[in-house]
């Protein structure tokens, strides 16, 4: 009797090409690819190889070729069967029992799969027709040609169609039912089309199979946007991974796979020439999934939406997926600017604008780091030891004893850097006072604290963004909207930071900057880089810790301005007590409060 596909399947997913022949021929890593000895042949020079992306071996002196099961019926000498049952154990598995409803529900999965077939074949033919033009320019509108749209197999379901009629001619109404595709009206108690009126994404499995859809709704609504097939015998959502079939290609070319929220994200990225994307189907990303793409992609980048519901979900995922990480399987995440999407940041900025985003992807632990110690004050003590305990409760969740020890090491030694005396160490290398290079930061760093004793806190705080906005103009472009809600104490300064908001704006490079404000603005920058300390910290930082610095400047610029404005309300509140200016006062401390 045959074994069901998703059985045999599984045990592929289980174990390597390279583990099962390892323990036979003795293998050598060569690229992406083992090389060893044939077992078929008596050999002095390794023509045998092995590759665990494509899940076969070869054999170049005999021809030999095949998968695991091949391997063990011919060094075995034992039938498929015996070969299943010897592999199952090593996957940890239990054995296959064979039974009549083995039989039932293969040839269920048969007509299961001829229906979505014939569906999807139907109605991706009704998107090209005239009456449903209102579909395909939608499409059109996105961005997507005709070929993509026929690659992907994209359909429409019009809102008076009688397919269900054409089906009732090649099939059961109780096979139809089963495959989700319908269901019954209580008020009609006639079989409806659960995509009516939406553009259809067929899902396929593994093998290319499709066996769900997904359906967008094309005019905004009461509607759900978003519709998924429901969960079937042989469809799971949480085993499922939109176009991990096309994306698996690919592996031989790279270990990253690009992981986005949605079925448009995916298309509209692959339609602009990133193939190796993929999307988890309407539900949070399950251990299964995690592990299914690991198979294929050591490297999956989680690329959410940038609102604060995206942010929210991938440090749900974080937590959930950190436990699962080890030296050979890696998570990393990119997080789009806020208010857009992939399908929107690809459509804005293009194809290589999206791979340099990508490159500041953070890996997992990092991710998880950043976005904990985004929430807390670092001046207030209470916050760090609560953050603290936290975070190494989460590190702990680590299950590679290995990697556990490092990343608690690592975050220790973050830890310690946020107290005030450890900083002065981390920027002035006091444990290595000997040395001539720490004297002189020391030396330039008192020099620097006489000249600013005339300053104002906020006139440093001003000094200090400039500072940076100028020195690392490249760097700072996602940080214009932070910065053009701030306002400046002095108007000189003020005028300065909007020339050079504007002039990131319009894409204009750091040497026309300097060009156009070298005559107006000298003073100003001379003064800038006399009396600004940030010169001296910034020195052999990363660009992380310099946009990080950025943005503590402009929390702190925020808190003081409140401060000023506090100051100047209370003063006019002592002589003639004003409602008006006793709410913004209260307004003020809770801002302030709340930061």
């Amino acid at each position: 009797m045959k074994y069901p596909r998703e059985y045999i399947d599984e045990i592929k997913l289980r174990l390597k090409v390279s583990d099962v022949v390892g323990k036979t021929v003795q293998l050598k890593k060569r690229g992406k690819e083992f090389i060893g000895l044939s077992p078929f042949k008596n050999e002095k020079t390794p023509s045998f190889t092995v590759n665990d992306d494509k899940e076969f071996y070869h054999c170049f002196s005999t021809g030999e070729h095949g998968n695991i099961f091949d391997f063990l019926m011919k060094t075995k000498s034992v039938g498929f069967g015996e070969a299943v049952k010897i592999l199952a154990a090593e996957a940890g598995m239990q054995p296959y029992r064979f039974s009549n409803f083995d039989k039932k529900k293969d040839l269920r999965f048969q007509t299961y799969k001829n229906i979505f077939m014939d569906y999807s074949n139907y109605f991706s033919e009704q998107l090209f027709i005239n009456d449903n033009r209102d579909a395909l320019d939608y499409l059109f509108k996105r961005g997507l040609k005709k070929n993509i749209i026929e690659e992907f197999k994209l359909g429409y379901v019009p809102w008076k169609n009688n397919f269900y009629q054409d089906l009732l001619k090649k099939y059961s109404e109780e096979e139809i039912n089963f495959t989700g595709l319908y269901y019954k009206s209580e008020k009609t108690k006639k079989y409806v089309d659960r995509f009516n009126s939406r553009i259809i994404f067929p899902v396929n499995n593994i093998s290319g199979d499709t066996i769900a859809l997904g359906g967008r709704i094309i005019k905004e609504g009461k509607h759900a946007k978003y519709i998924n097939s429901p969960e079937t015998e042989f469809y799971k959502k949480g085993n499922m991974i939109f176009n991990l079939d096309k994306a698996k290609e690919l592996r031989s070319n790279t270990e990253d796979v690009l992981i986005v929220e949605g079925y448009m994200d995916v298309v509209s990225v692959y339609a602009s020439g990133v193939k190796n994307v993929i999307a988890n189907s309407g539900t949070a990303l399950t251990e299964r999934q995690i592990n299914l793409i690991w198979k294929f992609f050591k490297n999956p980048i989680i690329c959410l939406d940038g609102d604060d519901s995206g942010q929210n979900a991938a440090i749900r995922i974080a937590e959930r997926l950190l436990p699962l990480i080890n030296e050979n399987n890696k998570i990393y995440f990119s997080i789009m600017p806020s208010g857009m999407d992939p399908d929107d940041f690809i459509k804005m900025f293009g194809k290589d604008e999206l791979f340099n985003l990508l490159k500041k992807k953070e890996i997992i632990h990092f991710f998880i780091w950043n976005f904990h110690l985004s929430k807390i004050d670092q001046r207030d003590p209470y916050e760090i030891s609560k953050f603290e305990k936290e975070i190494k409760k989460i590190a702990y969740s680590i299950k590679d004893e290995t990697l556990k020890k490092y990343v608690l090491e690592e975050f220790l030694e973050k830890i310690k850097k946020l107290t005030p005396i450890q900083s002065s160490r981390q920027n002035y290398n006091f444990s290595n006072f000997n040395k001539k290079d720490n004297f002189k930061i020391l030396r330039e760093t008192k020099i620097l604290h006489q000249k600013r004793k005339g300053l104002s806190k906020i006139q440093i705080i001003e000094f200090s963004i400039l500072f940076i906005i100028l020195e690392y103009f490249d760097l700072v472009s996602d940080k214009t909207e932070e910065l053009s809600n701030i306002e400046f104490i002095s108007e000189k300064n003020d005028s300065l930071k909007n020339i050079i908001l504007d002039s990131l704006n319009k894409g204009m490079n750091k040497d026309l900057l300097n060009s156009k404000i070298k005559m107006d603005y000298a003073k100003i920058i001379a003064e800038i880089n006399e009396n600004s300390n940030i010169q001296i910290i910034t020195k052999n930082k990363t660009d992380q810790e310099i946009l990080d610095l950025l943005h503590e400047f402009i929390q702190d610029h925020k808190d003081q301005s409140n401060l000023k404005k506090i100051e100047s309300l209370e003063q006019k509140l002592i002589n003639n007590l004003d409602e008006n200016s006793y709410s913004e006062l209260i307004k003020l401390k809770s801002q302030i409060n709340r930061d």
